[in-house]
């Protein structure tokens, strides 16, 4: 046990010396206050992730503590400590006041042991989320999620929001943009994050043994199998698992994947009798699933029953803005993992990077600034240093650009940029008015016009 503090709050000295001495013995680090104006004090000092409170004390009792501690501590587990007396008053502060568990003395020690354990996880969850909220609103970074663009952030929003659930996920997303991040991302904010999380890619896997990767096999199940082996779903018991890249899983292993999704249980290949897993599962991949199901690669109800919450990740050159943000915290990263000098991005190799259509998503410019830090040797990276198939690109026109003969209209001109905003971005109304910069209210005034002028406008 790493760095787990408690403070032991409670106006009987015997009683707060031997919690003190149990919890030392448990590998607990431990602090003590007589009272609850006292454990204020310790707690700015001391920064405990659990408060044990006695209930009734001098001064400030346990409830007043707990009022405090939600205000000023919020990350903090308290658990509250009662007599006889005091029992339904302890019961309310778990269910109104936030207190996590509440003990009538004398305590059982074993059950103590196993609750503060939980509780422990339970305030590091809470200040590792916090300080991920830090970082998105002060750096545009959320964990190892690197962007400060309105895409991103609607992201952010929807991965804070799905976190805590247990509903599966689909990620969509071209190759390199960050997909199991997400997931990673979501697993760590979870209440499954001291759980495993396992990922698998379907496409890596050869067809012959995915069955078995997945669910499991006996000994003797098939020719090579010299020992019984776990598959993906139970290493991933009580955590996360993603299926990588879910369309090219094998269309007769796609309906085994339903039933373990239904019946929550997977049999291993050879085995007689079946073995119950909870695991939250997350499926990725770079093709559109829709069009997946259209072409027969995936099967409807599977897509039906992992599609609870789908997160759509946009490929680099539509967040350009995000490149320089990116391009410096793969700096400072890459930098200290090679133990290299480089510091800085010159402002003509950074306009390079920004004006480049980044095929390979954040995956390439992940490889392009790893590139550049190991080759520079002073603190900053010069143009020289990026790769030639960057630097001697041709400038071209954006790839999303759009011709207008001289001499047409202004407002054919507008009407051609909004209907071509609109087909980009597949018909989402809400995601063109923000690429234009216009309120969706504008929007479907100007689409009502076109519409009663004649003029196509897709519904």
């Amino acid at each position: 046990m790493v760095n787990q503090r408690v403070l032991i709050v409670d106006d009987e000295e015997s009683a707060r010396r031997g919690l003190c001495e149990l919890l030392g013995s448990w590998g607990y680090e431990t602090a003590m206050a007589a009272d609850g104006l006292e454990a204020l004090d310790r707690i700015s000092e001391f920064s405990p992730q659990v408060i044990i409170t006695d209930i009734i004390m001098p001064r400030l009792d346990g409830f007043q503590l707990l009022s405090h501690i939600r205000e000023e501590y919020p990350s903090a587990a308290v658990i509250m400590l009662t007599g006889q007396g005091s029992i339904d008053a302890a019961i309310r502060s778990v269910k109104d006041e936030g207190a996590f568990y509440y003990f009538e003395k004398p305590i059982d020690t074993r059950k103590l042991q196993l609750v503060l354990k939980r509780a422990a996880e339970y305030s590091n969850a809470r200040r590792e989320n916090e300080v991920l909220r830090r970082q998105l609103h002060q750096y545009g970074a959320f964990g190892d999620m690197v962007g400060n663009s309105a895409a991103m952030r609607e992201i952010y929003t929807l991965i804070e929001q799905v976190a805590p659930s247990s509903a599966s996920v689909i990620i969509t997303g071209e190759s390199g943009t960050g997909k199991e991040m997400v997931a990673r991302t979501i697993h760590k904010l979870s209440p499954r994050s001291d759980q495993p999380f396992i990922a698998i890619n379907c496409a890596a896997v050869p067809e012959t043994l995915m069955e078995s990767e997945l669910f499991g096999h006996e000994r003797g199940a098939f020719t090579g199998a010299s020992e019984r082996r776990m598959g993906c779903f139970e290493l991933a018991d009580k955590g996360t698992l993603l299926l990588d890249e879910i369309a090219e899983m094998p269309f007769v292993l796609q309906a085994k994947l339903l039933r373990v999704l239904e019946d929550k249980s997977v049999r291993r290949l050879g085995a007689s009798r079946e073995t119950s897993v909870d695991v939250r599962v997350i499926a990725a991949t770079n093709k559109d699933p829709a069009k997946a199901v259209q072409s027969g690669t995936l099967r409807e109800d599977l897509l039906y029953r992992l599609n609870v919450i789908t997160i759509k990740l946009p490929p680099l050159r539509e967040r350009r803005d995000d490149v320089p943000l990116l391009a410096q915290y793969l700096v400072n990263e890459l930098s200290r993992r090679h133990n290299r000098t480089a510091q800085l991005i010159s402002p003509g190799a950074m306009d390079v990077m920004a004006g480049y259509h980044w095929p390979g998503n954040v995956r390439e410019l992940r490889n392009c600034i790893e590139r550049a830090v190991v080759i520079c040797t002073g603190e900053q990276i010069e143009e020289r240093h990026l790769p030639p198939n960057i630097t001697s690109q041709e400038p071209s026109a954006p790839i999303d650009a759009l011709t207008i003969p001289i001499g047409i209209p202004l407002d054919e001109v507008e009407k051609r940029v909004i209907l071509s905003t609109l087909a980009r971005t597949e018909y989402n109304k809400t995601r063109a008015a923000e690429v234009l910069r216009i309120s969706l209210k504008t929007l479907h005034n100007k689409l009502k016009a076109y519409r009663e002028s004649g003029g196509e406008q897709p519904e």
